[in-house]
C-alpha cells in the first residue's frame, strides 16, 4: 500500500510523542495529587492514629474493592471500538457506543449499591465497620459507586483531550485536602473523613461530566433516537472484550485492595493502618504505571489498526527500557527516603511500616517495568492471556498470604503482593513476546 511506508514511522516518532504528550498531562494531574495526598494523609493519620486510620483504611479499601469488582472499564471499550468512528460519518455509531457504555456504568453502579447494602449489613463488623460508622460507610460507598466517570474518561481519551481529564482528576486531591482540614477541625473522626472522601468522589465525577459538556460529546451521548441495540452488530466481539477486560482489570485492581483486607482480617486494624500508609506511598509507582498504560493504549490501538503488530515492536521496547530506568530510580528514592516520610506523615508509630513499604515498592516497580504489555495484548485482542495472568497472580497472592501471614504477619502479606506482581509480569511478558514474534499481523 502506498501509504504504508509513510505511516510506518508513526509508532517510532508521532506515536511516541503522542504518548509523551498524553502522559505529560496525566502526570501534571497526578503530580498535584501526589503532593497534596501526602499532606491530607498526614492530617488523617495524625488525627486518627494507627488504630483509627486502620479502620478508615479498611472501610475505604473495601468500598474501592467493591467498586472495582462491579465496575466495567468502559473507557477501554470506548477507546478500543470508538477509534474507527471518529472520522466524519461515524457519529451515529459513536453515539450508540457512548450510550451503551454509559448505561453499563449505571447498571454496574446500581448493582454495587445493592451489594454494598447487603455486605455492610451482614459482614460490616468483620470488615472493621462499627455500627456507629455504618451510615457514613454506606454514604461513602454509594457516592463512590454512583460517581460514574469511566465513560466520560474514555470519550476524553478518544478525543485526545487529556488536558481536560487531567483537570478533572485534580479535583480529587484538592477536595480531599480541604475536606481533611475541615474534618480535623469540625468532626475529627472516621465518619468525618469518610464524608470528605465521598464528597471528593462526587465533585470529581461532576468535573468529568463538565469537561465532556465542553467538548460537545455530551450532546452526542444523550442524543435522542439513538438506541443501543445495534452496538453488538456495529462492533463484533465487543461483548467478549467487555467481559474479559472487566474481569482482568477487576482482578488486577482488586489485587491492590485485597491485601489490605487480608491484613485487617488476619492481623488487626492497627497493622492495617501501617500497611495502608505504606501501600499509599508504594502505589505512587503503580499509579505511574497505570498512567503510562492509559497514555499508551489509544496510540497502540491506532498503531495496530493501521499496520499490525510489526509497527509497535519498537514502541513496546522503548516503553520497557524507559520504565525500567524510572522504576530503578523510584525504588532508590523509596529506600533512601521511605522511612523519614512515613515517620513525618504518621509519627513514630508508622515508622515500623518501612519494611512493608520496601516490599510493596518493589511490587510497584515490577508493575511499572511491564506497563506496556497489557495494553498491547488488549489492543491485539489477546484478552484471554491477561485474564489468565491475573487469575494465577491472585491465586499466588492468596496462597502466599495464608502461608506466610501466621509467622510473618503483615510482612507475609507484603511479600505476597510482590509475588503477585512477579507472576503477573512473567505471564504477561511471555504472552507479549509470543505475540510480537507472530508472523501474521493481528487485526484490530
Amino acid at each position: 500500500m502506498s501509504g504504508g511506508a509513510q505511516g510506518g514511522d508513526v509508532p517510532k516518532t508521532g506515536a511516541i510523542r503522542a504518548i509523551a504528550r498524553n502522559l505529560g498531562w496525566m502526570l501534571a494531574s497526578r503530580g498535584v495529587l501526589a503532593v497534596l495526598s501526602l499532606v491530607y494523609l498526614a492530617i488523617v493519620t495524625r488525627t486518627l492514629g494507627v488504630e483509627g486510620f486502620g479502620r478508615f483504611a479498611l472501610i475505604t479499601g473495601a468500598s474501592q474493592a467493591l467498586a472495582t469488582v462491579v465496575g466495567f472499564q468502559t473507557w477501554q471499550i470506548i477507546v478500543r471500538y470508538g477509534t474507527g468512528h471518529v472520522e466524519p460519518g461515524g457519529e451515529a455509531r459513536l453515539a450508540r457506543l457512548f450510550k451503551a457504555c454509559g448505561l453499563l456504568d449505571l447498571a454496574s453502579a446500581i448493582l454495587g449499591v445493592v451489594l454494598a447494602a447487603v455486605i455492610i449489613r451482614t459482614w460490616g463488623e468483620a470488615l472493621g465497620v462499627r455500627p456507629v460508622h455504618a451510615r457514613a460507610t454506606m454514604i461513602f460507598t454509594v457516592a463512590q459507586l454512583l460517581s460514574i466517570r469511566s465513560t466520560p474518561l474514555g470519550i476524553l481519551r478518544l478525543r485526545d483531550r487529556f488536558s481536560f481529564a487531567a483537570a478533572a482528576d485534580s479535583v480529587t486531591p484538592v477536595v480531599r485536602l480541604i475536606g481533611a482540614v475541615t474534618a480535623a477541625v469540625v468532626l475529627p473522626s472516621v465518619t468525618g473523613f469518610l464524608i470528605a472522601w465521598g464528597l471528593a468522589e462526587v465533585l470529581t465525577a461532576a468535573a468529568y461530566w463538565g469537561a465532556l459538556a465542553r467538548t460537545g460529546d455530551l450532546r452526542l451521548l444523550f442524543a435522542r433516537g439513538t438506541g443501543v441495540r445495534d452496538v453488538v452488530r456495529d462492533h463484533p466481539g465487543i461483548v467478549r472484550f467487555s467481559l474479559a477486560t472487566n474481569a482482568s482489570s477487576s482482578l488486577g485492581l482488586s489485587a491492590k485492595q485485597i491485601p489490605l483486607l487480608l491484613v485487617g482480617g488476619t492481623v488487626g486494624t492497627a497493622s492495617a493502618g501501617a500497611f495502608r500508609l505504606a501501600l499509599q506511598l508504594a502505589q505512587a509507582l503503580t499509579k505511574v504505571s497505570q498512567l503510562l498504560a492509559r497514555a499508551a493504549f489509544p496510540e497502540i490501538v491506532r498503531a495496530v489498526a493501521a499496520g499490525g503488530l510489526a509497527r509497535v515492536r519498537q514502541m513496546i521496547l522503548r516503553s520497557f527500557l524507559m520504565a525500567t530506568v524510572v522504576a530503578a530510580f523510584a525504588f532508590l528514592i523509596v529506600v533512601l527516603f521511605g522511612h523519614p516520610v512515613l515517620t513525618l506523615m504518621g509519627g513514630k508509630a508508622f515508622g515500623r511500616a518501612y519494611p512493608i513499604l520496601l516490599w510493596l515498592a518493589a511490587a510497584g516497580c515490577i508493575d511499572l517495568v511491564t506497563v506496556g504489555f497489557e495494553p498491547l495484548l488488549l489492543a491485539a485482542n489477546r484478552i484471554g492471556a491477561t485474564f489468565v495472568a491475573r487469575v494465577i497472580g491472585i491465586v499466588a497472592l492468596f496462597g502466599i498470604s495464608f502461608w506466610l501471614s501466621p509467622s510473618l504477619e503483615v510482612i507475609g502479606v507484603s511479600i505476597a503482593v510482590l509475588v503477585n506482581a512477579l507472576v503477573v509480569a512473567l505471564l504477561l511478558g511471555i504472552a507479549t513476546w509470543s505475540l510480537l514474534q507472530a508472523k501474521p499481523s493481528v487485526p484490530a
